[in-house]
Order: structure tokens, then C-alpha cells, then sequence
């Protein structure tokens, strides 16, 4: 099995960001924050539409919600989640110096890109 170089393995969509909880939480608040978040996607509401990641704000929808949910269930993939969760979430600053900002499109101008159908 390959790893995806722009998510090894989560980093960027890490089912404990997504779902805003952290890694100490039980099952009954994985379902009851994925259906909160789903409800307020499913009605368009702005609040749910990003996340905060490790490299700043990240868009969610309904289905990486679901393969959130999905992720956390399974306890092999849940472990890996833990373990990248502890990497700080990042902080979008306004006044970056432009030598230091970040640039989303890098990885593909490196020649790495996600596979289709992810």
C-alpha cells in the first residue's frame, strides 16, 4: 500500500481535528460531534464549513465528516489519529512576513499529487 504524500498518514485531515474533539474522548462524543457538525453542514451554517489544522484554517464537508467518524471508530486507525493530534494546530496570521508564508500549492509544484478519487 502507497502512502499519499499530501496526508501521511492524516496530518492535514486528522479525524480528532475535524471533529473538533480531542484525543481522550469516547465514542458517544465522536457520533454526537460528527451528527452535530453534519446537521449544521446539511443547513449551509458557516460555522462548520472550516476546521483549525496544524497549517491553519482547512475546509470541511459531509463526507469528511463521515470518514472522520468512520476513522475513529476503527481502533487501528484511531491510534494513528492520536498520535498525529498532538501536533499543534496552526494559527493563521495575518501580517506573515511573505518570505515565511505558507504556499498550499507546493507539494504539486514539487510533482506530488493526490491520487484521483481523494
Amino acid at each position: 500500500m502507497r502512502a499519499d504524500p499530501v496526508d501521511t498518514p492524516g496530518l492535514l485531515d486528522n479525524p480528532f481535528h475535524v471533529l473538533e474533539l480531542s484525543p481522550g474522548c469516547t465514542p458517544m462524543e465522536i457520533e454526537r460531534a460528527g451528527n452535530k457538525l453534519l446537521a449544521m453542514l446539511g443547513v449551509n451554517m458557516e460555522a462548520a464549513a472550516t476546521y483549525r489544522g496544524p497549517l491553519g484554517p482547512r475546509p470541511r464537508d459531509a463526507d469528511l465528516v463521515r470518514r472522520s467518524m468512520d476513522a475513529l471508530r476503527d481502533p487501528d486507525r484511531r491510534v494513528v489519529a492520536e498520535f498525529w493530534a498532538a501536533v499543534p494546530l496552526g494559527e493563521a496570521d495575518e501580517d506573515v512576513d511573505p518570505m515565511f508564508a505558507p504556499w498550499p500549492e507546493a507539494l504539486e509544484a514539487l510533482g506530488w499529487v493526490r491520487p484521483e478519487g481523494r
